[in-house]
């Protein structure tokens, strides 16, 4: 009889134990999303991206907020690790950038993380750099 129980409580804790490792691996766990192999959701100015947030936030959220998205325009300030297109759009790259890039016209793709009201730009996130003028 003791032998019995011991057996049920062993299997019940196997069971919550490997339920426990499913919903982890099933539902909480998620591996990064890889944005350079990602089809843009969207193709804009960087000029019209700050637009758009600039005349209504919570709309260009509902657009651009999370979106893998590709802007063009002229980068205006650099870092070894991000660009600054029309003083607009704030690009953090994944890898530092080998070329000098100012002053030039580019395509950037990456992942929309919102806006910056102090400093008044648009973020990305996880860019590459998909052509140059």
């Amino acid at each position: 009889m003791k032998r019995k129980k011991i057996t049920y409580i062993i299997a019940a804790l196997l069971l919550l134990v490997s339920g426990g490792i499913y919903f982890y691996y099933g539902f909480l766990f998620k591996e990064a999303r890889n944005i350079e192999s990602e089809m843009p959701d969207f193709s804009i100015a960087a000029t019209k991206l700050i637009k758009d947030y600039n005349s209504n936030p919570e709309k260009a959220d509902s657009l651009y907020l999370n979106k893998t998205i590709e802007i063009t325009g002229q980068v205006t300030k650099e870092t070894d690790s991000a660009i600054v297109v029309e003083n607009t759009v704030f690009c953090l790259f994944t890898k530092k950038t080998k070329d000098k890039l100012i002053n030039n016209q580019v395509k950037v793709k990456g992942k929309c993380i919102g806006y910056d009201e102090l400093f008044n730009e648009v973020k990305l996130d996880q860019c590459n750099i998909i052509k140059t003028k």
